[in-house]
């Protein structure tokens, strides 16, 4: 069977064309994004850049360690140790090192170092001299925008410029410029910076490693050779990257693999029902069902063996631009070095070999019940496109999907917001509904032509018969449109549904008029904190951000986010929902804390605090679902971090605009701004939005991509079947144009089929969204992103048309007769 089906696949090859171009891009694109998955796995980490210059770094160990029955427990610190004094006396002529926040007023982040620190990266001096008094500072080139160059520089030393510390603003003289470092700095003299921040953050060293390892005597971490990275500002930052890069290929390779069964399974059903008498005569001269379907299986193979190879080979040449286009969307880091490895080329062959023999199983099963007798007949009649197979697979499909979605919406609303938990639901509804199409297609096209049935002439009476007569085949050239169009609207309006139930989560607490947020991650310095609440006719409630630890079952210490805030003035801020106690008991000694604790009213609890150091709470209150903190705790607790945000509620009879006119006047200089909460509000869904988006623009280019060759792929495979029908309508008087008129407005229902049931797969999916949704977060407004689903469809009925067309003009059925 196997010489009869390479025999097929040469005189057939233009239906096999779309198979092996989806296969050999799906081979390709997973090959590639495996590629990039391994780089990000493989790549490693940046090397040093703080002290890259510096051999040996001794540093505070940052982990909170907790002993067990089993063992020890650990978790990074959310407030910075410091080198103990006894430490830093054991090293005479070490490089001193703190790092705090300093930034040019108006200036990009930055941060703030003694002037002996700039030798560890190493930052010399380009232009000017070091800092030596308290009122001087070195500056390093970036760290004041728009400055650039050896002039530029040069011009800048002498200049006076106001520089924002935790303390406030305070006015310094710039008397050097050093090159570019890791991030942008401020250096101070060494004294001065000692005053600003009096805690050692990492003594800079060059000594043996050994040796400093012995005088440490386990107090501290020494860190030597790439270990040194691990001080680095951006570390956790670069993890994130990375992260962000190998879930972005993943889902790509997956929508990938996913859309190539689609695209193959559609192609052999519709193959299968074009050869159905060529599988009747195969069965009348003796073949066996078994046979016939071990034929489609070689077809299947062979094609599949030569698309996964070519995609294979090609696909891993496209991993560096598929790099560089993540790293220039802010989706991976830069230092990723493209991975060499065979082992996704591998993977990508015997997946596009895999991948075409599952789909073609059903086709393949399909052809082997053709009976004999099926050869003598005549008619064109299209048999049966809904078996009982294909019922129970739809609508077993169907019916796990809606399970899904009530499971969710009742029991687990908070998981909707993950997009691991909404798109297999969104693939399954899409997949049911390409199984179920067939049901659909003629209801759905009688309705979309209706209109044209009531135009004059006998073109829209043929439009509409050509559609509904053969549902199957409607259903097979609509399934891509529908696939497009349903994971296009379900992804992009799943994204803005979510990212605007988080907003309105962070946001509907917030009693606050005006909120002033810090530029950057530094917080608001304590200077700002003193002038807002010298605002007349307001009332002023900061929030700080830190972290308290607990140990689950007595084995495992977690890490939990927390919120400092003053609870005086906490509910004229935000509108705290608790299920029991009272946000009023909040104390130095109390905590309140959301339901995931799973804490009861009244009981006390061992916890650590951000610095590590141990403490007995007592749970005061337990949050609702509907709040966006984790936990509550008082200022006492959040050592030296800053507020992240500072509420601002005017008093009765206050002016609002002399209140808005104060704040601005307030924070000019600090690198903060005050907002109103409705220009809050909007910022923070705009945010998540264009986060959210980012990642679904390579998903739609690997969709958009499918979408081609399936539609082409289909509407060729269909040219040949039609071209008598074609041919039939010329010589019933129909004129060239009139009858590529016909073919057009065919393509165009076709389409619009796969557009309604890409529609109704996506209001499956958004209405179980909204439903968990609206449990989480309550009523909530989102605006739904027409712009990209309706290129989208444009690009559908364009690609359709043209693909109708090409082949009826080349048809000589609708060819002008010669007289």
């Amino acid at each position: 069977m196997l010489r009869i089906a390479w025999s097929t696949l040469r005189t057939r090859w233009v239906s096999f064309a779309g198979t092996f171009a989806a296969l050999a891009l799906g081979a390709a694109l997973i090959a590639a994004l495996g590629q990039v998955l391994a780089s990000g796995i493989t790549s490693p980490p940046r090397g040093p850049q703080r002290y890259a210059a510096a051999p040996v770094v001794v540093v505070p160990d940052d982990r909170l360690t907790v002993d067990t029955w089993r063992g020890g427990s650990s978790a990074p610190l959310a407030e910075p140790r410091g080198l103990a004094d006894d430490i830093v006396a054991r090293f005479p002529g070490a490089v001193v090192d703190r790092v705090f926040p300093a930034r040019l007023s108006d200036g990009p982040p930055a941060v703030g170092r003694p002037w002996s620190a700039a030798r560890t990266a190493p930052q010399p001096l380009v232009a000017g001299r070091a800092p030596s008094g308290d009122g001087e500072i070195a500056i390093s080139a970036g760290t004041r925008p728009g400055r650039r160059g050896s002039a530029a520089a040069r011009a800048l030393v002498g200049t006076r410029v106001p520089v924002v510390t935790a303390t406030g603003i305070e006015t310094y003289r710039v008397v050097g410029v050093t090159e570019a470092g890791p991030q942008p700095t401020v250096f101070f003299a060494d004294a001065h910076a000692a005053r600003l921040s009096p805690r050692v953050d990492a003594l800079a060293l060059w000594r043996p490693a050994a040796e400093v390892t012995k005088a440490v005597a386990g107090a501290a971490r020494v860190l030597s050779g790439q270990d040194r990275a691990l001080a680095d500002p951006f570390r956790e930052a670069d993890e994130r990257a990375r992260n962000n890069a190998n879930t972005i290929a993943g889902i790509a390779a997956g929508f990938a693999a996913f859309i190539a069964i689609f695209v193959v399974s559609s192609t052999f059903a519709f193959a299968v029902g074009q050869r159905r008498r060529e599988f009747a005569l195969l069965r009348t001269i003796g073949a066996t069902a078994r046979q016939v379907r071990r034929m489609m299986y070689g077809e299947a193979a062979l094609v599949a063996v030569a698309a996964s190879a070519v995609g294979a080979f090609l696909g891993p040449q496209a991993t560096g631009p598929i790099l560089d286009r993540l790293t220039a969307l802010g989706m991976a880091p830069e230092w990723l070095v493209p991975s060499e490895s065979s082992v996704p080329a591998w993977v990508a062959f015997g997946t596009g070999v895999l991948v075409a023999l599952t789909g073609v199983a059903a086709a393949a099963r399909r052809a082997g019940r053709v009976r004999p007798a099926e050869a003598l007949r005549e008619a064109a009649v299209e048999p049966r496109a809904m078996t009982w197979g294909r019922w129970i697979a739809g609508l077993g499909l169907l019916g796990t999907a809606l399970v899904g979605m009530a499971v969710n919406a009742i029991g687990d609303p908070a998981s909707a917001t993950n997009n691991k938990t909404f798109m297999p639901i969104v693939m399954l509804l899409i997949a049911a509904l390409g199984l179920l199409a067939p049901v659909f297609a003629r209801p759905v096209t009688r309705l979309l032509v209706a209109p044209l049935e009531r135009l004059r002439g006998a073109g829209g009476v043929v439009v509409a018969g050509g559609t509904a007569a053969s549902p199957g085949r409607t259903a097979a050239t609509a399934a891509p449109v529908l696939v497009t169009v349903a994971l296009a609207a379900s992804l992009l309006g799943g994204a803005a549904m979510t990212d605007a139930a988080k907003a309105a989560l962070q946001t509907r607490p917030v009693r606050a008029d005006y909120l002033v947020l810090p530029e950057g991650d530094s917080g608001l310095d304590r200077q700002l904190v003193q002038r807002l609440r010298a605002v007349p006719g307001v009332i002023v409630a900061t929030e700080t951000e830190t972290s308290v630890y607990t140990l689950e079952g007595d084995t495992q210490l977690i890490r939990r986010p927390a919120q400092a805030v003053e609870p005086a003035t906490l509910s004229t801020a935000l509108s705290v929902s608790l299920v029991a106690g009272s946000a009023a008991g909040l104390r130095d000694d109390t905590i309140v804390v959301s339901r995931t604790w799973e804490l009861s009213l009244g009981q006390r609890v061992r916890m650590w605090r951000a610095d590590g150091s141990p403490v007995m709470l007592t749970v005061a209150g337990v949050l609702g679902d509907d709040s966006p903190a984790d936990a509550y705790v008082t200022p006492a607790h959040a050592f030296s971090a800053l507020p992240s945000v500072a509420y601002v509620t005017p008093r009765p009879g206050a002016s609002a605009p002399a209140v808005r006119a104060a704040l601005e006047d307030a924070v000019r200089g600090h690198n903060a701004r005050a907002v109103s909460r409705a220009e809050w509000a909007r910022e923070s869904g705009d945010r998540r939005a264009s986060a959210s988006r980012l990642g679904l623009l390579a998903v739609l280019g690997i969709m958009l991509c499918y979408t081609v060759i399936a539609l082409v792929n289909t509407l060729l495979m269909a040219a040949s079947d039609r071209a008598a029908e074609r041919g039939g309508l010329r010589l019933l008087g129909a004129t060239r144009a009139q009858v590529l008129r016909y073919v057009v407005a065919e393509a165009l229902a076709v389409m619009a089929v796969g557009v309604v049931l890409g529609f109704a797969a996506t209001a499956l999916g958004l209405l179980g969204l909204e439903a968990a949704l609206l449990r989480l977060a309550g009523p909530f407004a989102f605006a739904v992103p027409w712009k990209p689903v309706v290129a989208v469809i444009a690009i559908c009925f364009l690609l359709g048309a043209v693909a109708a067309v090409t082949p009826a003009i080349r048809t000589r059925g609708v060819a002008v007769p010669r007289s």
